[in-house]
């Protein structure tokens, strides 16, 4: 595989595939939201561009600097995990940016739903000369990571259950060859709960100031309080020194949702 120029230009958060991709997020709207817990199905993946890029402070950053992170660690032959891939944002970025040879890109998420529009909308993109994305509908606790340089966990550790966190980042760090990293981005807590308040409000803010009604950011932070359990910094960064990283950066960080490098075993 010919490799890409040095200068490859690295995308902003693309929408996906055309109209349906475009729809506007009035999930939790008065008269189109339903009750229950938040589930990953076929009403948010219609809205997901939206909803992810409205609520989460930095995303449409994010998203283009993993690809960054991912040219510069991603080795020849190698594979790269996307780990809860959603619609592929960041598979995508990473396929564009990469210039290792023979690499692939492994998507793995365990909603059909979102597999499922995943697929048309790589079909919709056509061929690529980047690395291979290959689609694994998956549950993320199950994927064998083996001889990786990247592995990402953007916005997913969240909603895996607490207790089976740690085994999911030793394999993780079992799986990384020498020299290789996982990204791992997450919705944080915060021990002062003075701080945890003020962070809280800035994010309504935040969110308000994308279109959001009082009410939707209310049925919202309902529906995921059974689903996604999130953490403090220091919990993550113990958790991860415990699984094996060698070295944990912390690169980005929007209100309560951050970003962190995490080595794996030294070259």
């Amino acid at each position: 595989m010919r490799q890409k120029s040095c200068h490859a230009k690295i995308p902003v958060t693309k929408s996906t595939d055309g109209k349906r991709m475009n729809q506007k997020d009035r999930l939790f709207d008065t008269n189109i939201s339903k009750t229950g817990d938040f589930v990953f199905d076929d009403r948010v993946v219609s809205v997901f561009p939206d909803m992810i890029n409205r609520s989460v402070p930095g995303y449409g950053l994010v998203v283009p600097m993993i690809g960054m992170l991912a040219r510069r660690y991603a080795q020849n032959g190698t594979n790269l995990y996307d780990l809860g891939c959603s619609l592929g944002a960041v598979s995508i970025a990473m396929q564009t940016a990469v210039r290792a040879e023979d690499a692939r890109i492994l998507a793995v998420d365990n909603s059909a739903d979102m597999i499922r529009q995943f697929h048309a909308v790589l079909e919709s993109e056509g061929s690529s000369n980047g690395a291979k994305i290959e689609l694994l509908q998956q549950d993320v606790l199950e994927t064998p990571i083996e001889n990786a340089s990247v592995v990402v966990l953007n916005f997913t550790l969240q909603f895996v259950e607490p207790d089976d966190r740690k085994r999911l980042l030793e394999r993780i760090a079992g799986g990384l060859n020498p020299g290789g990293i996982l990204v791992l981005s997450e919705k944080i807590c915060f021990e002062d709960t003075g701080e945890q308040e003020l962070q809280t409000s800035w994010h309504h803010d935040f969110k308000r100031s994308q279109g959001y009604s009082e009410l939707e950011i209310a049925r919202k932070r309902d529906a995921l309080e059974n689903v996604m359990k999130p953490e403090t910094l220091e919990r993550h960064r113990k958790r991860l020194r415990e699984a094996g990283f060698e070295r944990i950066c912390q690169w980005f960080q929007g209100f309560n949702f951050v970003s962190m490098v995490a080595f794996g075993p030294p070259e």
